[in-house]
């Protein structure tokens, strides 16, 4: 089961202006080949393909405790959409057009298919599809060594993305999923060595370029969130701390297992779009609303 948080992995900065064409680029995190929505699904079909469970427990407890960050990488990214795009269009009489703003954008299903928000679809707007981009052999190398590969991918993506666009918003996600991403790579890196004998950190990172030369990277580093590995559970997947251990391959410092999950931030609350006819609550329904739910409750 998973334990749902009301709260975003990190506090979001608010935007100062609308960037809904940087938003389309930062889809490509979200629903692309090497997004947010393959690398939770890879991992979360894997957890529940697992074999021999309790045989290879400290491998489970790793897969399954990244599928559960996993899903806040997915929040996140699509919280940070929301705001980029958000002040696009402006409310008013449907005859003056209040929506023009959106259809020059490079996306326009955020302003025609959803009210201003993140979809699972990738840049150009092309829906994610698990079919082909969730890989689960059932092979525990196999496995490993295709997370080990989807890591690089997406690390190659944020990158990419956050060299395309000076957005605060933006940066602030990337730079954290840059340091969390480096974590999850360096931890197949190390269940791979276990499994195999060989030692994949060598080969990082990919690519080569430090995260300390992303500006918004730095402070999470100085952290030592690319220390650290989280659980997501009060309890369980305790032994993934026989993989996670010893020193920093690259940066050195101890590696620690952090039972449960980071601190936290605010999850944005989005103010109603009118022109949109989101979320559609006009002030005399909410004051209905609110009767209705005292009465409900004998108030």
């Amino acid at each position: 089961m998973i334990t749902r948080i009301n709260k975003l992995q990190i506090e979001l900065p608010k935007p100062k202006n609308p960037d809904a064409n940087a938003a389309a680029a930062v889809q490509e995190l979200l629903g692309g080949k090497f997004g947010e929505m393959s690398t939770l699904n890879n991992y979360m079909f894997q957890s529940f393909a697992f074999r021999q469970k309790r045989k290879l427990k400290p491998f489970y407890d790793l897969v399954a405790s990244i599928t559960a960050e996993e899903f806040g990488h997915v929040e996140l990214v699509s919280n940070t959409i929301n705001l980029m795009i958000h002040g696009t269009t402006f409310p008013g009489d449907p005859n003056i057009a209040p929506m023009q703003n959106g259809k020059d954008k490079r996306n326009s299903y955020h302003f025609i298919d959803t009210d201003q928000t993140a979809k699972p679809f990738d840049s150009m707007g092309a829906g994610w599809n698990g079919a082909s981009n969730v890989f689960s052999s059932g092979n525990l190398v196999l496995d490993l060594l295709h997370n080990f590969f989807l890591e690089c991918g997406a690390r190659t993506h944020k990158m990419r993305v956050y060299e395309m666009t000076d957005n605060p918003v933006a940066r602030e996600m990337i730079g954290y999923l840059l340091v969390r991403g480096g974590v999850h790579v360096m931890a197949y890196a190390k269940a791979l060595e276990i499994a195999t004998g060989v030692d994949m950190t060598k080969m990082l990172p990919i690519p080569n370029l430090d995260n300390a030369k992303f500006e918004t990277a730095r402070k999470f580093e100085a952290e030592g969130s690319h220390r650290k590995l989280y659980t997501f559970s009060a309890n369980d997947y305790k032994d993934v701390a026989m993989i996670w251990k010893g020193d920093h391959p690259l940066q050195g410092g101890q590696l620690e297992v952090i039972q449960g999950t980071p601190p936290g931030g605010p999850i944005p609350d989005l103010p109603p779009i009118p022109e949109t006819f989101a979320p559609g609550i006009s002030e005399e329904d909410f004051k209905e609303i609110a009767k209705r739910l005292q009465r409900s409750a004998g108030i």
